[in-house]
C-alpha cells in the first residue's frame, strides 16, 4: 500500500490523544472512524474536537474537517475499508493485545496496524494484533497539530515496507517522522521527559519542595513557559498514574510506588488535569500562566 492509498483511518480509543489524532488525520485529507465501547465518550469526544478545531482552524476547514470524522461503538462498522488503525487505549498490554485481536478478526487483510502507546513497546503485543509484518508504534505528542512530532518505531518482526509506509503517512498528515531503529520504552522526547516528571513527582512526594516551587525551579532555569507538572496536566493524570502504577508493579519499585500513590490522590478527588479543569493546577488561568508566577516564588 503506498501512502496516497491511507484514506480510512480508524481510531480506537476517543480519549485526548485519539481526539487529537483523528482531528488531525481529518485536516489532512482523511475519513476518519472514531471507535469507543463507550457512545457517552464519543460524545463527549465530538465536542471537545469542535473545540479544538475552535482554537486553530477557520470555519470552512473546522467543518471540512469534522465532516469527516465518524463515530461508532460498533467495531464491524468501525473496522470496515479502513487502511490503517491507530491504537489508543489504556497503557496494559494484555487490554492492548485483546483490542488488536478483536479488529484482526473484522479489518481488511491490507489494514497497517499501530498503537500510540506512551510507555510499552511493540513487541509486547505484536503477536496478537495476527499481522505483526504490518504492525509498529506511532506514536504522537500533544498537541498533536503544534507537538507535531511523531515516533515510528517498528519490532524486529515489523517490514521495511511498514515502517516507509508509516514514516510517509506522518509526513503527510503534517508530522515530523521521528524513526527508532530499535525498540526502546518510552522513545526519544518522553525518554527525556519520564526522567524529568518522575524526579519531580519524587520531589513533590517526598515533600522536598511544592509543586508549585518545582515548577518554578524548571522555568526559571530553563526559561519555559511550562514546568512538569504543568506538562503532567496536560498528558492527563490518570494515564500518569497508569504509567506511574504499571511501572512499580513490574519493576516491583518503591519509589515508583509512592509516584503513583502521590499522583492517586488527586485523581480520587477527580483532578485529572485540563481535561477536567483542575490537576496540579485549576483551568482555564492555570497560576503558572499568570505573568510573574516565576519571579514570585513561595508565598
Amino acid at each position: 500500500m503506498n501512502v496516497d492509498e491511507v484514506r480510512r483511518v480508524l481510531i480506537v480509543g476517543s480519549g485526548t490523544v485519539g481526539q487529537q489524532i483523528g482531528l488531525q488525520c481529518a485536516m489532512h485529507g482523511c475519513t476518519v472512524v472514531l471507535y469507543d465501547i463507550d457512545p457517552q465518550a464519543l460524545e463527549s469526544a465530538v465536542r471537545n474536537i469542535g473545540s479544538y478545531a475552535d482554537g486553530f482552524l477557520d470555519e470552512a476547514r473546522k467543518q471540512a474537517a469534522l465532516s469527516a470524522i465518524e463515530t461508532t461503538s460498533d467495531p464491524e462498522e468501525a473496522a470496515s475499508e479502513v487502511d490503517l488503525l491507530s491504537e489508543s487505549v489504556p497503557e496494559d498490554p494484555v487490554l492492548k493485545g485483546r483490542v488488536f485481536a478483536q479488529f484482526n478478526a473484522l479489518c481488511p487483510e491490507r489494514t497497517v496496524f499501530t498503537t500510540n502507546t506512551s510507555t510499552l513497546i511493540p513487541s509486547m503485543f505484536a503477536g496478537e494484533t495476527g499481522r505483526p509484518d504490518r504492525f509498529a508504534a506511532f506514536h504522537f505528542h500533544q498537541p498533536v497539530w503544534t507537538s507535531n512530532v511523531v515516533d515510528v518505531m517498528p519490532h524486529p518482526g515489523t517490514s521495511a515496507e511498514t515502517v516507509d509506509l508509516l514514516l510517509a503517512f506522518a509526513r503527510w498528515i503534517g508530522q515530523i517522522p521521528i524513526h527508532l531503529k530499535q525498540e526502546h520504552f518510552s522513545y526519544v522526547f518522553n525518554s527525556m521527559l519520564a526522567a524529568l516528571n518522575g524526579e519531580a513527582l519524587s520531589l513533590a512526594a517526598d515533600g522536598v519542595a511544592s509543586v508549585e516551587d518545582i515548577d518554578r525551579a524548571w522555568m526559571g532555569i530553563m526559561k519555559m513557559p511550562v514546568g512538569p507538572f504543568g506538562i503532567m496536566d496536560v498528558v492527563g493524570l490518570d494515564t500518569v498514574w497508569d504509567i506511574a502504577d504499571y511501572w512499580a508493579r513490574h519493576l516491583d519499585d518503591a519509589r515508583l510506588r509512592k509516584n503513583a500513590e502521590f499522583v492517586k490522590t488527586y485523581t480520587n478527588r477527580g483532578h485529572l488535569g485540563i481535561k477536567s479543569g483542575r490537576g496540579f493546577y485549576e483551568y482555564p488561568d492555570a497560576a503558572f500562566q499568570r505573568p510573574g508566577f516565576v519571579e514570585s516564588g513561595s508565598s
